[in-house]
């Protein structure tokens, strides 16, 4: 895809291009320096400032990443700015994370034609304004389902990143570093982008085509491919679930050699995976939407809410109802964890406190290999 950056680009060699980091209570730490950091080694290495940045927050009160340490912003979205671009910053809980302030300051910035992005869950944010409807978007695998079902409009798709008109958002981690570099080589050129790169000893530029590896795809990819092409399958296909035979045939394998190869690769049959595969999205759902238990069953691809109910039991511990119990609870709960975790540090402490409401809460434990 193209972007369509040319109206932003057309300012006077000494002024630098402008960008806004619009900070989300409990943002990803990691995505705001792998945003940030491309910026200030393009100046340097350029020996001019080509690019400003600020931080921004709603109040202009500092903002608490989601590992618990504090940023002071530069200012508020209260006062006035002129920007060429403003990227929204998320992370953890972001369905409840924003207000109605940020929401409307982003609709002022489209208005003015301000070129959008947003990094890791941030491109919810983005969503939620209706800034993203009819746009091709990128974001963070684990508050994908979110927005498909809370945002029918919005193209979302598996990419890194995806940059389309006046909008560019990416997924986590170190992406937008690759997103930035991107941007980087379409203002500048291939050489200061290589260059940045070089100075980050990153020796591969990711592609916007690329996709996110999902949830269990690092054990896969050192399988063999037909096992991690299976497990796509499955993936892509948990409404109405594939039978194995079906699934054998697309993958290109016969039932036994998909059998042979689950149980040899991840300690488990197919069948076992695949529910695994179908409790994780709904588990998803029942913490980041507002479906009820009888449309997640359905999305997932349960017979019935009972059905589904036994089966979530069974595997996650607990009753669908009371894995939305918890997440309703979290906003005034101020309990401590246990009595062992007391020693921690608070901002470490605090963090994980937030973080019980996050889909991959305890995923690690007690899993086993199924």
């Amino acid at each position: 895809m193209t972007a369509d950056t040319g109206s932003h680009t057309d300012k006077p060699a000494q002024e630098p291009y402008r960008v806004g980091f619009l900070l989300i209570d409990n943002f990803t730490l990691i995505a705001l320096a792998t945003a940030v950091e491309p910026l200030r080694m393009a100046n340097q290495l350029a020996g001019t400032e080509l690019y400003s940045w600020k931080l921004l927050t709603a109040e202009g009160e500092p903002a608490r990443a989601s590992d618990g340490i504090s940023m002071l912003p530069d200012a508020s979205i209260q006062e006035e700015h002129r920007f060429d671009l403003v990227i929204v910053v998320a992370g953890i809980d972001v369905t409840r994370s924003f207000s109605r302030k940020e929401v409307i300051w982003l609709k002022l910035m489209a208005r003015r034609h301000v070129l959008l992005g947003a990094v890791c869950t941030g491109p919810y944010v983005l969503a939620s304004a209706g800034l993203l409807d009819g746009h091709a978007c990128s974001a963070h695998w684990e508050c994908l389902e979110a927005m498909q079902e809370g945002f029918p409009r919005v193209q979302t798709n598996n990419r890194l990143f995806t940059v389309e008109r006046e909008r560019m958002t990416c997924t986590g981690g170190t992406v937008p570093m690759h997103m930035m570099l991107s941007f980087l080589s379409r203002r500048h050129g291939q050489e200061l982008s290589n260059a940045v790169s070089h100075m980050f000893v990153c020796d591969r530029v990711r592609e916007e085509s690329e996709q996110q590896p999902m949830p269990m795809h690092p054990r896969l990819a050192c399988a063999q491919p037909k096992l991690a092409e299976a497990a796509q399958l499955m993936e892509a296909n948990i409404e109405e679930p594939i039978e194995l035979k079906e699934l054998a045939t697309l993958a290109g394998i016969s039932r036994r050699q998909l059998e042979r190869l689950f149980l040899k690769h991840m300690g488990c049959t197919p069948s076992r995976y695949y529910l695994r595969v179908r409790l994780n999205r709904a588990r998803r759902l029942l913490k980041q939407t507002s479906c009820s238990i009888v449309e997640i069953a359905s999305m997932c691809g349960f017979v019935s809410a009972t059905h589904f109910s036994r089966c979530y039991r069974k595997a996650m511990g607990r009753a669908p109802k009371y894995e939305r119990m918890e997440v309703s609870s979290q906003g005034s709960s101020n309990t401590v964890l246990t009595d062992s975790m007391a020693s921690l540090p608070s901002s470490s402490l605090q963090a994980l406190r937030r973080a019980r409401a996050e889909p991959t809460y305890g995923i690690f434990e007690g899993t086993g290999s199924g």
